[in-house]
């Protein structure tokens, strides 16, 4: 069975000739996916909600005012109160530079930017463990000094920073290219006078 030839009007008013999937391809690239994102998020949600409220309402409020659950709740906002802004700014700037300049080494940063989507968070915490740790190399530096990196909430930070940098900069790269430049060398060409309001 031949895939059917639909034909799609440009711009130009001329029509594009384009083949697409047959119906059964269709049904069954969407029926994969939606097993997928069941088996993979609505499997596990369902299951940690359930197991939540397995004893009612009342007793997972009560488990929310325990000391262990408090401290669980103030160590994320904590984490996420010095993350955000970090990555916020390691963000804006990455994506300006790549996107508004060429220098040497920028592919290199591309590169990096993009290595937490490809190294595991168990190697990136091995990682960590191999520099902060008692028998890393910043070690015996850091346990003269008083100093707990791993297994504290410095190392929790450092560790969530690694993973979630990327996306802010990933975010901004394909805008800021899009966006261009000829609105700042304008804006450069004509000078400051040019942002001067014009009172009649």
């Amino acid at each position: 069975m031949s895939a059917p030839v639909t034909s799609i009007p440009t711009s130009n008013g001329s029509k594009k000739r384009t083949q697409t999937e047959p119906a059964a391809v269709r049904w069954l690239l969407i029926s994969i996916a939606l097993v997928f994102l069941t088996l993979f998020l609505a499997l596990p949600l369902f299951a940690v909600f359930s197991q939540a409220f397995e004893k009612g309402l009342t007793v997972y409020l009560a488990a929310l005012k325990e000391p262990d659950t408090l401290s669980s709740i103030k160590l994320t906002l904590i984490t996420a109160a010095v993350t955000v802004p970090l990555n916020l700014f390691f963000g804006v700037t990455a994506a300006w530079a790549i996107a508004k300049f060429s220098f040497p080494g920028k592919n290199l940063l591309i590169t990096l930017i993009d290595l937490p989507f490809s190294v595991s968070p168990v190697i990136s915490g091995l990682i960590y463990v191999l520099i902060f740790g008692l028998q890393g190399w910043l070690g015996p530096w850091l346990q003269a000094h008083d100093i707990r990196i791993v297994f504290a909430v410095p190392g929790i930070i450092l560790a969530t920073i690694f993973v979630t940098f990327p996306f802010v900069a990933r975010e901004l790269i394909p805008l800021m290219e899009a966006q261009g430049k000829e609105e700042e060398e304008a804006a450069l060409v004509l000078g400051p006078a040019a942002c001067r309001p014009s009172f009649v």
